[in-house]
């Protein structure tokens, strides 16, 4: 699970991040990789609701 923080002041807490998501094996951070993940989940509400989030500023580990 991650925090996030947007570029609007957003934040949102303990994001769930699937952890087949998160195989490092191919040389990329989890953070890189998870930010990957939360932005296409981002992406998939924002095609749901008609509204998109901010870029996110930061990701931490819950």
């Amino acid at each position: 699970m991650f925090n996030v923080a947007y570029e609007d002041g957003m934040v949102t807490s303990n994001r769930r991040v699937s952890s087949e998501l998160l195989d490092q094996s191919f040389g990329e951070s989890l953070q890189d990789l998870a930010r990957t993940a939360i932005e296409d989940q981002d992406n998939e509400i924002a095609q749901r609701s008609g509204e998109r989030r901010a870029k996110i500023k930061s990701i931490a580990r819950a």
